[in-house]
């Protein structure tokens, strides 16, 4: 499934990457490719050019996500039993974008967060579940909505994350031992937001992600594999926390996930695929860490995702008219905030939290 695959898996005035190359420190991404760029957007230029026929149904989306913890025996939440963190990482960022975070009770939600913590510091994806570090970055992320990193056991948490960097410097998911560019994302988003960056080799850690680079610029899950606009958003955003975004050769990259968009204004993962509403996050906020996002039509791109929402019952679907779903719905409401739709908080595209969360998280602001 999509969603166990890509996971977070998913942020003013602040310099540019370009001014922060080469730093040793993780850095926020907030902002970085928009210096002027507030925690909340305003009607942008494009926006303002473009003849909506159709607008964001915000209320409509908050409800679904609201009714979507209520129905627990319905099918869209039996199936999602074993990843519901990273369903609730999804719902809460979102209802965070569209400023509506407060219909929640917080408490409840960090003490079942808590109750998902195994005992060697990771989290599972539900009560009694095992542990990987897909969870754990979800758990994490959960708490920073919040404010509520300090509730954990730091040292614990970065510990379990810690002993999963091999020799080579790649990362595993979990004791079990499957290695993936995902997991380098992941265990490097964690250890940054717990500010525990400097307990892995971070060295070795960008040298293995640098080593899954293709000849069209893009990334894979291993060296060698095929390039992914997925896998690309989790070795961009690994790259721009470290600083090492000097590795990535920018232009023949922007160009691979320009070619992403067809002809609907959608975007796709790969050549010849058809295009997806959470592409519409895993492209769009690669081409804004390369500052190449002016490459792909913004207005096309803002109608198609508004075209896969359910106008009726709210929520948003992969493509128009197909079924919504809680994965879909955040892909879709963060892709339109990096395109700096109207009404919503500004993410971070690296991140994939709101921007003002990780200004608190980094500058405490």
């Amino acid at each position: 499934m999509k969603e166990d695959l890509y996971l977070s898996l998913q942020p003013d005035t602040l310099p540019s990457f370009r001014h922060l190359i080469g730093s040793s420190e993780p850095l926020s991404t907030a902002g970085a490719l928009t210096p002027l760029r507030s925690e909340a957007n305003s009607s942008s230029d494009f926006i303002n050019g473009y003849r909506m026929g159709e607008e964001l149904e915000a209320e409509k989306h908050v409800n679904y996500i609201l009714s979507v913890e209520k129905k627990k025996d319905d099918f869209e939440s039996v199936v999602m039993e074993h990843i519901r963190i990273n369903g609730a990482y999804w719902g809460l960022t979102t209802l965070d974008l569209l400023g509506k975070i407060g219909v929640v009770d917080s408490e409840e939600v960090v003490s079942w967060i808590l109750k998902c913590q195994h005992e060697s510091g990771g989290f599972g994806g539900n009560i009694g579940h095992d542990p990987h570090v897909l969870y754990t970055l979800s758990a994490i992320q959960i708490l920073a909505l919040f404010d509520k990193i300090n509730v954990l056991d730091i040292d614990k948490v970065s510990n379990y994350i810690v002993g999963l960097q091999n020799e080579d410097g790649s990362f595993s998911g979990d004791m079990w031992g499957e290695v993936d560019t995902r997991f380098s994302y992941i265990a490097i988003c964690s250890l940054a937001l717990l500010h525990c960056l400097d307990k892995i080799n971070v060295e070795k850690a960008v040298k293995y992600i640098v080593s899954c680079k293709n000849l069209d610029g893009g990334f894979g899950c291993t060296p060698g594999a095929e390039s992914h606009a997925g896998q690309i958003f989790c070795c961009v955003a690994a790259l721009a926390i470290t600083g090492s975004l000097h590795q990535i050769d920018k232009d023949l990259l922007g160009w691979w996930l320009c070619e992403r968009q067809v002809k609907s204004g959608g975007l796709n993962g790969r050549p010849e695929k058809l295009p997806d509403v959470c592409y519409s996050w895993w492209v769009l906020s690669s081409l804004t860490m390369i500052d190449r996002v002016h490459w792909i039509d913004k207005e096309k791109l803002v109608k198609y995702i508004l075209d896969c929402q359910d106008k009726e019952k709210g929520g948003i679907s992969d493509r128009p008219d197909d079924a919504v779903d809680v994965f879909h719905t955040y892909f879709g409401v963060a892709g339109l905030s990096l395109l700096e739709y109207p009404g919503l908080k500004a993410i971070d595209p690296a991140y994939a939290l709101p921007v003002d969360v990780v200004n608190r998280i980094f500058f405490g602001r």
